[in-house]
C-alpha cells in the first residue's frame, strides 16, 4: 500500500524542525549574558591566557582598569609596511616556521613567542638579544600594550619567494583567531590548499581593517 502524502501540518513540522536544526545557539557575554552578534568584543584574563567574550559595555569597565583580573582588548590593526627584520634575526629568533605572533606577558614579565599549529599553539624559546635589537630597528614596537597587543609576522611567502613578509600589530585575539583556523581546516601533512586560502583571507582582512590597499603595495 502506498504510503500516504505528508499533510500541510507535517509540512509545516518539517520545516521547523529544519530550521531550529540551521539556527546555531546565540553566543552571550560572559559577562553579564546578553546576546552578542558575531563581531564582539573580548577581554583577556592574563594569568591563564584565556578569552572571553563580552559586550562593549562590560568590556568598557576594564578600559585601562590597573590591577584587574582581566583587560580589555582593543580592536584597531596596523599593517607595518615598512618593518626591517632580516634572515639573520628571524633566524636569532628560533621560531621553526615562518608564521609567529609576539606579546609581552605581564604575569611572566618577559615577551613570549607562539607560532600557531595543527595542535594549536605552541611557545618557542626567545632570543632577548635579538628581540630588543628589532625592537631598535622599529620603534613601532613600543606601542604594543601588554598581553593584549601582539606583533603577527608572516615570512611564508617571503622563504617561498612569491610575497614579500607581513607584519601587523593585531588584538591578541585576532592571533589565536589564526591559530583557530589553521586547527580547523588543516589537512595532511603540508596544511592542503584550503587551509592556504583562508590564512590569505585572513591576513587580507586585517588589511583591509588597517586601512590598506592593495594598489598601495606599488606607491
Amino acid at each position: 500500500m502506498p504510503a500516504s502524502p505528508p499533510s500541510e501540518h507535517d509540512k509545516a513540522f518539517a520545516t521547523l524542525r529544519q530550521f531550529a536544526r540551521k539556527r546555531p545557539a546565540a553566543e552571550r557575554c560572559e559577562m553579564c549574558s546578553v546576546e552578542l552578534p558575531e563581531e564582539h568584543e573580548h577581554l583577556v584574563e592574563p594569568a591563564n591566557r584565556r578569552l572571553i567574550c563580552c559586550c562593549g559595555a562590560c568590556a568598557i569597565l576594564f578600559e585601562a582598569q590597573a590591577g584587574s583580573k582581566y583587560k580589555r582588548v582593543p580592536r584597531e590593526v596596523f599593517f607595518l609596511r615598512d618593518f626591517q627584520l632580516s634572515d639573520a634575526q628571524w633566524d636569532g629568533l628560533m621560531i621553526p616556521i615562518e608564521m609567529a605572533f609576539f606579546f609581552k606577558s605581564t604575569p611572566q614579565d618577559k615577551m613570549i613567542a607562539l607560532y600557531p599549529s595543527p595542535a594549536g599553539p605552541t611557545e618557542s624559546l626567545l632570543s632577548l638579544d635579538t628581540w630588543t635589537d628589532i625592537v631598535e630597528a622599529n620603534p613601532v614596537l613600543n606601542r604594543m600594550q601588554a598581553d593584549v597587543t601582539a606583533l603577527l609576522v608572516n615570512r611564508v611567502g617571503h622563504v617561498r619567494g612569491a610575497a614579500p613578509a607581513e607584519y601587523f600589530l593585531v588584538p591578541i585575539d585576532e592571533c589565536y583567531k589564526l591559530v583557530g583556523l589553521i586547527r580547523t581546516h588543516w589537512r595532511g601533512l603540508s596544511g592542503g590548499t584550503e587551509v592556504w586560502r583562508e590564512i590569505g583571507a585572513f591576513l587580507a582582512a586585517l588589511k583591509k581593517r588597517a586601512g590598506f590597499r592593495p594598489e598601495d603595495a606599488n606607491a
